[in-house]
C-alpha cells in the first residue's frame, strides 16, 4: 500500500511525504485495528462518532502520535463529543454545523481543525456543500474562529473520478488552502496525481474481514 502511494506520488513529481494513509476502520473488528497499529498506522478515518467513542476511548490518550479523523456526516448534537474525540473534522457542510463546532471549540478551549467536504457530483443523497457555495462557507467557518485547513470529496461512484478532484483543487487553490482529502480504495492513485495530501483506504488496507490477519501497509 504505501508502495503505491509513494510511486503514485513520484508518477506526478511529488514526494511520498506529501500524501497521508488515513486508515479508514469503520466496522472493522478489534484485532485488525490492534494489528494495524503495531505496524506503526497512526492516521485512522472514522465515520461515525459513537463507534469511534468505543473504539478509541480507551486507545486515544495511550497511542503516541495517533490522529482521528471524522469522514462521515455529522450532526450538530453531535458537534461537542466529535470535537472531544477527533483531531480534524472532515466533513463541514454547512453553516449550521460551522456553529455548532465553533461553540463546541469555544466551549473545549480550543479551535477546531476542518475540512469542508465539497459534494463535487451534486448528488442529492450524499452530504457536502454545493461547489458554487463552497467559497462562503469557507468564508463563513473561518470567520466563526474555525481552523480551515482543506477540502473533501467523495465523487459519484458511476463518473471518472478526474474531473472532480480537479474540481476540489481548484476550489481549494483560490481559497488559499493547501489540504486535499480525496481518493479511497479505487481511485487513491488518481487523487494522488490531481494533488491528494489524504488517501482514505479501507478495503484495500485490510481486506476483506476473514479473521486478524496483519493488515498490509507496506
Amino acid at each position: 500500500m504505501r508502495a503505491r502511494i509513494a510511486a503514485a506520488a513520484r508518477a506526478g513529481g511529488r514526494s511520498p511525504a506529501s500524501v497521508v494513509l488515513t486508515a479508514v476502520t469503520k466496522t472493522q473488528p478489534a484485532e485488525a485495528v490492534a494489528a494495524i497499529l503495531a505496524a506503526g498506522q497512526r492516521v485512522f478515518g472514522e465515520n461515525r462518532v459513537q463507534e469511534a467513542q468505543a473504539r478509541w476511548g480507551g486507545l486515544r490518550e495511550t497511542t503516541d502520535g495517533l490522529e482521528l479523523r471524522l469522514i462521515g456526516p455529522l450532526q450538530t448534537n453531535k458537534a461537542g463529543d466529535a470535537v472531544a474525540l477527533f483531531d480534524v473534522i472532515e466533513t463541514l457542510d454547512r453553516p449550521r454545523l460551522a456553529e455548532a463546532l465553533a461553540a463546541a471549540g469555544n466551549k473545549a478551549g480550543r479551535r477546531v481543525r476542518v475540512l469542508v467536504q465539497v459534494n463535487t457530483g451534486a448528488e442529492p443523497q450524499k452530504a457536502g456543500v454545493p461547489p458554487g457555495d463552497a467559497d462562503a462557507l469557507i468564508a463563513a467557518a473561518r470567520d466563526l474562529g474555525l481552523m480551515v485547513e482543506g477540502l473533501m470529496c467523495i465523487p459519484p461512484a458511476d463518473e471518472a473520478p478526474g474531473p472532480h478532484f480537479a474540481l476540489l483543487r481548484k476550489i481549494a487553490r483560490r481559497n488559499g488552502l493547501e489540504v486535499l482529502s480525496m481518493g479511497m480504495s479505487g481511485d487513491y492513485e488518481t487523487a494522488i496525481r490531481f494533488g491528494a495530501t489524504h488517501v482514505r483506504v479501507g478495503s484495500s488496507l485490510f481486506g476483506e474481514r476473514k479473521g486478524p490477519e496483519t493488515p498490509s501497509i507496506d
